[in-house]
């Protein structure tokens, strides 16, 4: 449900689901338990409130800026591992220039049809989190085979022949995290803890008294505010490959690999 929502909506969407719909349900919970309860308005338990609220929002605040934290790390390292493994695939092709003619078009078929692979045929497979390793471990193959079927003769072939092999391997274990990182998702405790979290403290918010109905809609309707923002945040950044703030594929089409794409 989650990456439907991510893939089908706009983050603009969503922060407008997410956080109105937050604020909206706090506001008019609070009212609605003041005018059953006006003697809320009276603030005879805001000491006890307050402290309550005070401990909860600590506690509160530690986890959700934790979870945040902990999102946003995974999102720049899935980016790093993207990056690198595009960046191994173009040494490649680069140091194929050393090799004769015969190979080296071998060679760059093999690392188009792996790039064409990732791009058009598993990219799609990790924004919906679903990730095939079939497609892509066949063409990655095809490129070894190219490799381990040739035999360098001079210095210089032999140097860039070692160089490219050990981007390939690099390539093969940048892939491999790159398909772990696109099945992770945030533990279900974490989960509970963020959104059941904001369960509590909400809700506790109503049985802080004001006397004036506006001045307390504000204090509801921005507690809720922040809170639905930063569960936007956790929300947004839990599958690195879906919603409009997931890891692009674009270093597979640039530098030495545009060429694979050319018309």
């Amino acid at each position: 449900m989650s990456l439907w929502l991510l893939n089908h909506f706009s983050t603009f969407t969503l922060a407008v689901l997410t956080v109105g719909g937050t604020v909206a349900v706090a506001v008019t919970g609070s009212v609605l338990l003041r005018r059953r309860h006006p003697s809320l308005a009276r603030g005879e338990h805001n000491d006890m409130v307050g402290v309550t609220l005070g401990m909860f929002g600590a506690i509160y605040g530690i986890i959700l800026a934790f979870v945040i934290v902990t999102l946003w790390t995974q999102l720049e390292n899935t980016q790093t591992i993207v990056a690198t493994e595009a960046t191994d695939t173009a040494l490649i092709a680069r140091d194929a220039a050393a090799f004769p003619p015969p190979v080296r078009a071998r060679l760059d078929a093999a690392l188009s049809d792996y790039v064409h692979a990732v791009v058009e045929d598993q990219w799609p497979q990790m924004r919906a989190g679903t990730p095939s390793h079939g497609v892509t471990a066949g063409r990655l193959q095809t490129v070894y085979e190219v490799l381990q079927g040739y035999e360098p003769r001079t210095t210089r072939e032999k140097v860039f022949y070692e160089k490219a092999v050990g981007h390939l391997d690099d390539v093969a274990s940048q892939r491999r995290a790159r398909l772990t990182m696109a099945e992770q998702e945030l533990p279900p405790l974490l989960q509970a803890l963020a959104f059941g979290g904001a369960l509590v403290l909400i809700p506790l918010t109503f049985l802080y008294g004001m006397r004036k109905l506006r001045v307390q809609i504000l204090f509801v309707g921005s507690v809720a505010a922040l809170i639905g923002f930063s569960l936007l945040l956790v929300f947004v950044l839990d599958r690195p490959f879906a919603g409009e703030l997931s890891v692009s594929p674009a270093p597979y089409r640039e530098g030495a690999l545009a060429r694979y794409w050319a018309p």
